[in-house]
Order: C-alpha cells, then sequence, then structure tokens
C-alpha cells in the first residue's frame, strides 16, 4: 500500500484521483486546497488530514516522517495549472513521485527545469494523458500505423464547451493562469493528435481570443482543421435543441470518431500503470505543451487555404466589457 497526497482536493477532476487511489488498494494520508468545499473526500478517505493552508500541509507531511515514520510515496497534483510547476517541484523535494493533471506545466521549458529535478532526486514526473487509454483512440492509432507509410490523414476537430460567466472570474479565465483556450481545453485533443500522428511540422494560428481558438495543425500524418470554444452561441442548433451545451466531434477522413464513452475507469487505468512503473512522464508531455505554448504566443494567420469553417463565425464580446 503506497502513501498519497492530493493538492488541489476541491478541484473538478480532483474525485476521479480519489477513486483511483482508493481503487488501486493505496491510502491518502493528506489533502490541501484553499477552499474547503471537499465533502467528496468522505467517500474515499474520511480518515485522510485535510488543510487549507500550504504550510500546515507541508508541515504535517514532515512530521508524519520524522515522528511515525510514515514516508509520502506519491503527491496527486490538480490544482490550477500555472501551479503545477511549483507543486510537482515540492513532491520530487518531499521524495515522492509526482502525479499532475494536464496541461503538465505552460511551456516547454519547464519540462527541461523538471528532467533536471528528476535526475537530482531519483523520483518520476507523471501525467495523466488518459485518451492514450481510450480503446476506440488506440484502435485509430494501430489503424494508422498499419496503413500505409505514406498516408497523409485530414481531421477535423470541433469541441465546444460551454462555459458560464463563472469562467472568466475564475483563474481559468486569466491566461497567465490558465495557458488560455487552447491550454485549458484543448491540450489533451493535441496530445491525442499528436500520439496518432507523429511529429507537427506546422503550427498555424487563425482565432484566438477570450472564448475560442482555431487554427490549422499538420503532422507527419495528418492534416487538421481545429476549433475551440467556451461560448454557447457557437454550439449548432440541432444540439442545442437537445438541451446539450457540449458538442465534441473528430472526424478522420470524413469518418466520425467515437469515443464519447469509455472514460469511467481511464484514472483508474492510468494509476495501475504508473504504479506497476510504467505510466506517461515529461517526454511523453513535450510536444502538446509546445503546441499551446506556439498557440497562445504565435501570430494570427488570415483565413486562407486550410482552416476551420467555424473559424468564420461572429465573434463574441467579453462577457465583462461592458461593466457586469
Amino acid at each position: 500500500m503506497k502513501n498519497f497526497a492530493l493538492i488541489g482536493a476541491a478541484g473538478y477532476i480532483a474525485p476521479r484521483h480519489l477513486k483511483a487511489i482508493k481503487d488501486t488498494n493505496n491510502t491518502l494520508i493528506a489533502a490541501l486546497d484553499k477552499f474547503d468545499s471537499v465533502g467528496i473526500m468522505d467517500s474515499y478517505f474520511p480518515d485522510a488530514d485535510f488543510f487549507v493552508e500550504f504550510e500546515r500541509f507541508d508541515r504535517h507531511i514532515e512530521k508524519l516522517k520524522r515522528q511515525k515514520d510514515i514516508h509520502l510515496d506519491y503527491v496527486s497534483i490538480c490544482t490550477p495549472n500555472y501551479l503545477h510547476d511549483a507543486h510537482i517541484r515540492m513532491a520530487l523535494r518531499r521524495d515522492a513521485h509526482a502525479i499532475c493533471e494536464k496541461p503538465l506545466v505552460l511551456n516547454p521549458w519547464n519540462i527541461d527545469a523538471l528532467a533536471d529535478i528528476e535526475k537530482a532526486t531519483n523520483k518520476k514526473v507523471y501525467t495523466i494523458l488518459q485518451l492514450r487509454l481510450h480503446e476506440n483512440i488506440i484502435a485509430l492509432r494501430n489503424k494508422v500505423l498499419n496503413g500505409p507509410k505514406d498516408k497523409v490523414y485530414d481531421v477535423d476537430l470541433t469541441y465546444l464547451t460551454s462555459r458560464g460567466h463563472w469562467y472568466y472570474t475564475s483563474w481559468k479565465g486569466d491566461s497567465s493562469k490558465s495557458g488560455g483556450i487552447a491550454s485549458n481545453i484543448g491540450v489533451h485533443f493535441y496530445d491525442m493528435l499528436s500520439w496518432i500522428f507523429g511529429e507537427v511540422k506546422r503550427n498555424v494560428v487563425h482565432l484566438h481570443t477570450h472564448d475560442r481558438a482555431s487554427g490549422y495543425l499538420e503532422f507527419e500524418k495528418a492534416r487538421v482543421r481545429w476549433f475551440l470554444s467556451i461560448d454557447y452561441d457557437v454550439i449548432p442548433q440541432e444540439i442545442k435543441d437537445k438541451g446539450q451545451r457540449t458538442y465534441r466531434s473528430i472526424t478522420v477522413d470524413g469518418e466520425e470518431l467515437e469515443f464519447s464513452d469509455g472514460f469511467t475507469e481511464l484514472h483508474t487505468r492510468s494509476y495501475k500503470d504508473i504504479l506497476a512503473g510504467n505510466g506517461f512522464g515529461l517526454s511523453d508531455a513535450r510536444q502538446s505543451i509546445e503546441i499551446v505554448q506556439q498557440i497562445r504566443n504565435g501570430e494570427i494567420s488570415p483565413l486562407q487555404g486550410d482552416y476551420h469553417p467555424f473559424a468564420k463565425k461572429e465573434n463574441a464580446k467579453h462577457p465583462f466589457k461592458n461593466g457586469k
């Protein structure tokens, strides 16, 4: 049985990590979040100690080690994106492995620095790239790997996941903290595309605003038109008529890739792989981090050649522009 700590216990994704720790027969000894709405812990680890201040959390872990010879094996990190780097460093300095949600970090050079700390501490940094474990995505990758060597696929990626005004008040609406739309809601798709279609050859940005981003990515084996948005108005009317606020579509040579189901146990599977000495590390995350960093800082190109048709939709105003 391994000892875990969890940073970001009140976050949206934290319950999946709590479940994964429980399902792999390990224990949570401490959790941290500056918000105290963490009653979900009762369903998994009611005896775990909880802290709202980092200093007390850190002191508690030290006391367990010094006074009770209880050592930390892993730190699971579910905090806002801009804090991942610091919390990973803390885990390694505490002689524990880090398991971090995506995006692992905001910039590629953060990966280089963490690689140095890995070597110095002899501990590993793992990241959750659960789409790589989805059966249908694995099947597509195998199809590409076993297909014609010179074939280049045409891919359209559309991901619309509407968010309310709260989004812009939270850290997610601050691009310096979230990395912007591409990092916050798109990074796992870029990782999936990289894993399936190989190295990036071109990265063109057609649109990048507070609520949407669009562009063209060319991989070794794919030409990808992509569009991401959190604006409800962008969602097709037939989807709205069904009462849905999210629309996700990936087509490969005109054929829809279906992966709406099968997500329930992917975090647990990720943990099993990590505990077995496998799992995805720094090098696995690099290309997707490079992609989003380039999108964040790239020049906006005119809508010419290959571009996603949704990129022509009328832009929306920021909800706080009028003083709301």
